[in-house]
């Protein structure tokens, strides 16, 4: 019987692990067997729940906005679908870190400059910066999700007396869901992954943890085998959780 990739994986990771048993390691830092590798683990772990919640949040948001964008941008009118690419095209050019910080430290001098006195803290300005950036990918991905939809189902929908807004809601959104769901499901882990920039700014996420600690320890390859751990093991988790999705929407529309 062929091996499942998560299986490899795993394996691959024991082999890692078992490759760091020899050698001068100092694996007592996160040994959860004596008190202070089980306080280091434990500070390590409080980082999760930032890290799946920020993701979250950014995840929502950038599907909201890239469907907003992506709907004008398949506009019969030049002058909706110019503004939905100028956007993508511009976001997409400009690399995350950059944004982050622009968001976080340069947006609010701008709109006190307008006379709106706003902060916005590490954790919103990561969520807000994560959101914009990819919702240029994600609107890609609509577009390409709903353009592989038939003509045939759009003028189907008309002849039934179906509106433009009623022929998306009740026709083509959910059979291009389904179809685009994959690779949705990369954006989202790809979220998880770069969420670690939030550190920069403070956020007290997994990465921003295992900084602190490294600080403070003085073991830093340690401390980041155990952050790459639980990044896989996040990682894993999203992607059994969106094959089983996948199961259960292909099963309903099999029905």
């Amino acid at each position: 019987m062929p091996l499942k990739i998560s299986t490899l994986i795993a394996l691959g990771a024991l082999v890692l692990l078992a490759g760091c048993s020899g050698g001068n390691w100092g694996w007592y830092v996160i040994d959860p067997t004596t008190p202070k590798g089980l306080s280091n683990v434990r500070f390590l772990l409080n980082g999760f729940g930032n890290t799946i919640l920020l993701s979250v949040i950014a995840a929502v948001l950038s599907m909201v906005i890239g469907l907003l964008v992506a709907l004008p941008g398949m506009s019969a009118n030049r002058w909706l679908r110019l503004p939905s690419r100028i956007y993508i095209e511009f976001i997409r050019a400009i690399p995350l870190l950059p944004m982050l910080f622009w968001v976080f430290y340069g947006l609010p001098v701008v709109l006190k400059s307008m006379g709106f006195q706003v902060t916005i803290d590490a954790f919103w300005g990561a969520i807000i910066t994560l959101a914009i950036s990819d919702s240029a990918f994600t609107a890609e991905i609509y577009r390409s999700g709903i353009q592989s939809i038939a003509k045939g189902q759009t003028e189907a929908a008309k002849t039934i007396g179906l509106n433009y807004r009623q022929t998306m809601r009740y026709v083509i959104l959910p059979q291009a869901i389904r179809r685009i769901l994959p690779p949705l499901a990369n954006q989202f882990i790809y979220i998880v992954k770069v969420s670690a920039f939030a550190s920069v700014i403070g956020m007290q996420e997994l990465t921003r943890r295992a900084n602190e600690l490294v600080v403070t320890e003085y073991r830093p390859l340690e401390i980041y085998t155990l952050l790459i751990l639980e990044y896989l093991v996040l990682v894993l988790a999203i992607s059994f959780f969106v094959r089983w999705l996948e199961r259960r929407m292909g099963a309903d529309e099999s029905r």
